[in-house]
C-alpha cells in the first residue's frame, strides 16, 4: 500500500509531465498555469507538513489528465 507521502511526489510529477504538454500548445498555457498553481499548493503542503492541505492537492492534481 503506497503511503500520502509516497503518492504525492509522483503526482507532483506526472503533472508536470502534463504541463510540459500543454506549455506546446497556445490554447494550453491557461490550463497549463491552473497546474503550476496546484502543484506549488501540493510542494507548500508538504514542505510544512500539512496533511489536510497534502490530501486536498492530491486529490486535485489526480483529476488532470492529458
Amino acid at each position: 500500500m503506497e503511503t500520502l507521502g509516497d503518492a504525492l511526489p509522483k503526482e507532483i510529477e506526472r503533472v508536470q509531465e502534463i504541463i510540459r504538454e500543454y506549455e506546446k500548445i497556445p490554447a494550453g498555457h491557461l490550463a497549463a498555469e491552473m497546474m503550476k498553481a496546484d502543484v506549488k499548493r501540493a510542494q507548500e503542503a508538504m514542505m510544512s507538513g500539512d496533511l489536510a492541505g497534502m490530501l486536498a492537492a492530491y486529490q486535485a492534481l489526480k483529476e488532470y489528465e492529458l
